[in-house]
C-alpha cells in the first residue's frame, strides 16, 4: 500500500490532456497504432511528465562509474545500436527526442506485447506503467518480474487501475529501504514534479 493518500489532481489531469493533443496534433489516431509514424500520447506523457523530470538531463556524455559505460541526454547508453561514447554532445530538444524514442522502441512496444491489453489501459495508467518500465525494467507477465510481472500490472489485467496504481507504490526501495525520494516519485511527487500514481489516478 502506498505511504500517502493517493489521489488525481489538476496537474495530473492537465498533463493527461497536454500530451494527448500533442500527440493528436502530429498525427496520432489510435491507441492500438504501433506504427511509430507518430507517438502515442502515453510515450509523451511518460517521457515529458514522469521520466525527464525525474531523471534529469545530461547534455554531454558522462562516465558512470558504477555501470562503466558512457550515458547521456536521460540515461541513454545506446544511440543506433552503437555504444555513447565520450565527448558526445546534443542539444536539449535533441536528448528529449531521443528519449522520447527510445521509450517508445525499447518500453512501450515490449509492454504492448507483454502485457495483454495494454494499448486499451487509460493514458495515464499506460504512462505510469512507462515509468515505472523505465525504472525497474520491462520483464514479462510470465516471469512475475519487471512492470510486465507487476502485481500493479496483475491489477490492470483486471481492469481494476486503482488497485494497479497503488500496488506500483510498493517499487519505492533501494537496497531494501524505503527511500523518500522514490516514495515520491512513485506516489504524488513533489512541488515541482508530479509522481506515477498521482498520473496514474487522474486518468481515471
Amino acid at each position: 500500500m502506498p505511504i500517502n493518500k493517493i489521489v488525481a489532481t489538476k496537474r495530473g489531469k492537465s498533463a493527461i490532456a497536454a500530451a494527448v493533443v500533442a500527440s493528436a496534433a502530429a498525427g496520432w489516431q489510435a491507441q492500438s497504432d504501433t506504427s511509430r509514424t507518430v507517438l502515442p500520447p502515453a510515450v509523451i506523457l511518460a517521457t515529458d511528465t514522469l521520466i525527464l523530470p525525474w531523471e534529469g538531463m545530461v547534455l554531454t556524455s558522462h562516465w558512470d562509474r558504477f555501470a562503466k559505460i558512457y550515458d547521456i541526454c536521460a540515461g541513454i547508453t545506446r544511440i543506433n545500436g552503437k555504444p555513447v561514447g565520450p565527448n558526445m554532445r546534443f542539444t536539449r530538444t535533441q536528448c528529449e527526442q531521443m528519449t522520447r524514442e527510445q521509450i517508445y522502441s525499447d518500453y512501450y512496444l515490449p509492454l504492448v506485447k507483454r502485457v495483454p491489453g495494454y494499448t486499451s489501459f487509460p493514458v495515464g495508467v499506460q504512462a505510469a506503467m512507462l515509468s515505472g518500465a523505465y525504472n525497474f525494467g520491462v520483464g514479462s507477465v510470465a516471469s512475475g518480474k519487471g512492470m510486465a510481472g507487476s502485481t500493479a500490472t496483475k491489477f490492470h489485467m483486471q481492469g481494476n487501475y486503482r488497485k494497479g496504481c497503488e500496488a506500483q507504490t510498493a517499487f519505492n526501495k533501494a537496497g531494501g529501504v524505503v527511500v523518500d525520494g522514490l516514495v515520491k516519485r512513485r506516489e504524488m511527487g513533489d512541488a515541482q514534479r508530479a509522481g506515477e500514481a498521482e498520473v496514474c489516478v487522474s486518468g481515471l
